[in-house]
């Protein structure tokens, strides 16, 4: 796939994950292309490789329609992500850290106990908190050295809902204990814990998903009611 027809699949994963193409929605080449102002060939290629993410369903004499997943399946996915991120996990703390890789995620550490400093969720403060979790994560991914780790792991993400793009964003509570397992699993990894490192990342992503379970309902109201849940949502890209 070319680089333009990777960024067009990007553009549509995430207005999938975000809500604007909601589940059900026909997804069509013309409005898209004319939406993002490329022609049909990268959209034509970029609703192949989300049907191949199983993201969309190809229906004949429909097209494509966006998926509905149950709830179900996005706990599923959450438990795939933490068999995957743990697994990660003990392999980077097995192969060890360099200082630039470690240095980094201590950068991240940073960056998130700045920002709960504060005591309590600033709006304004859900892009840069994001972004800082994303960069974390994606870095102790792609430290197992293992191609298929991050890919099915990235697989496991493109669900909507179970994606470490989006997040609750009310309970002060609840993102610092999340940061407070960054910490844990950061120190693990970087001395070379590997059982300690893999089992903290597990509980990590695990407790995640519990905490989609038990807010699941009220995020589907928000979202009925209102078009997008807006505690939930951070950080969306531009749209082209």
């Amino acid at each position: 796939m070319d680089t333009l027809s990777q960024q067009v699949t990007e553009t549509l994963r995430t207005w999938i994950l975000h809500g604007r193409l909601s589940p059900g929605m026909r997804v069509e080449e013309v409005p898209i292309a004319e939406s993002l102002k490329v022609s049909r060939t990268p959209v034509r290629a970029a609703l192949a490789a989300l049907a191949m993410e199983g993201l969309i369903d190809h229906q004949p004499k429909k097209g494509y329609l966006v998926r509905a997943f149950a709830l179900e399946d996005i706990l599923a996915a959450y438990e795939v992500r933490s068999v995957l991120e743990g697994l990660a996990c003990r392999r980077f703390a097995s192969l060890g850290v360099d200082e630039p890789t470690a240095a980094l995620l201590r950068e991240c550490l940073r960056e998130g106990d700045e920002i709960l400093a504060k005591g309590k969720l600033l709006v304004e403060d859900l892009a840069p908190y994001q972004q800082m979790n994303v960069k974390l994560h994606n870095t102790l991914m792609h430290g197992a050295r293992n191609p298929w780790v991050v890919r099915f792991g990235a697989q496991a993400q493109a669900v909507p809902f179970a994606s470490d793009r989006i997040m609750l964003w009310n309970d002060h509570g609840v993102i610092l204990r999340s940061h407070d397992d960054h910490h844990r699993i950061v120190q693990a990894v970087i001395s070379g814990d590997a059982a300690r490192a893999e089992q903290l990342m597990r509980e990590h992503v695990y407790y995640a998903g519990i905490l989609l379970r038990d807010n699941y309902q009220r995020l589907l109201d928000e979202r009925s009611r209102d078009g997008l849940p807006p505690t939930l949502i951070t950080n969306e890209p531009p749209a082209s």
